[in-house]
């Protein structure tokens, strides 16, 4: 097994397999271990796509927030983010403000030990599926003016949101949050264009295995 990093020795448990890390894995990262190799390997002779898959929402991810930069986006909502490597948003935008928001308790962890030295991009736990508390949450509050064009990254994580819930609810709210100029980034197994509804869509992408789409909100 990899050495443990310091910061991860008392607050993340490396024994057990985890999704951000199995995820990292598949992206070619070096933070993960030997009981999330195991697993994301048995994951592979069952769908052997999983990795090219991962590495092409990743690809699109990393497409997304150039295209909002080059448009006068500098903050960004990466929700349901795991661990930000491999390309995560503030390494594709290191001028960026970045908060990248997860619900699973270890991931957070383990991320805030890799952002240490990072004043623009930090890590909180939170659970997407609950909107007004991850806006009103003070890591972002602190980190990011919600009264300025920011985009909401929504890469490859409404597939875990139950239908009770309600995907199109979750990312409805979302989007009404957004000032004018503000952008939404989506990727989903479904078509996204209700998801879009009310946005001018810019910058198609192909994502195999999923639908994607990059929606700018116009002036109110």
């Amino acid at each position: 097994m990899a050495a443990v990093p310091a910061f991860a020795r008392y607050e993340v448990d490396v024994r057990r397999p985890n999704a951000a890390r199995i995820h990292d894995f598949y992206l070619g990262g070096a933070h993960n271990y030997a009981p999330d190799r195991a697993f994301a390997k048995q994951a592979v002779r069952i769908d052997p796509e999983l990795p090219a898959r991962t590495r092409a929402q990743r690809t699109f991810l990393r497409h997304a927030v150039r295209h909002c930069w080059a448009a006068g986006v500098r903050q960004f909502l990466d929700l349901g983010s795991g661990i930000p490597t491999c390309g995560a948003t503030h390494q594709t935008l290191p001028d960026a403000r970045v908060v990248y928001v997860d619900s699973d308790a270890v991931t957070v962890a383990f991320s805030r030990g890799l952002l240490r030295g990072e004043p623009r991009a930090c890590a909180i736990e939170a659970d997407l599926r609950r909107p007004d508390q991850v806006l009103r949450h003070p890591g972002v509050l602190s980190h990011l003016d919600l009264r300025e064009p920011y985009a909401v990254l929504m890469v490859d994580v409404l597939r875990y949101v139950d239908d009770t819930t309600g995907p199109g609810r979750v990312v409805r709210r979302y989007r009404h949050a957004l000032p004018a100029g503000g952008f939404l980034v989506v990727s989903h197994p479904t078509p996204v264009e209700q998801l879009m509804e009310g946005l001018e869509i810019e910058a198609p992408a192909v994502v195999p295995g999923a639908y994607a789409g990059i929606g700018r909100k116009g002036s109110i």
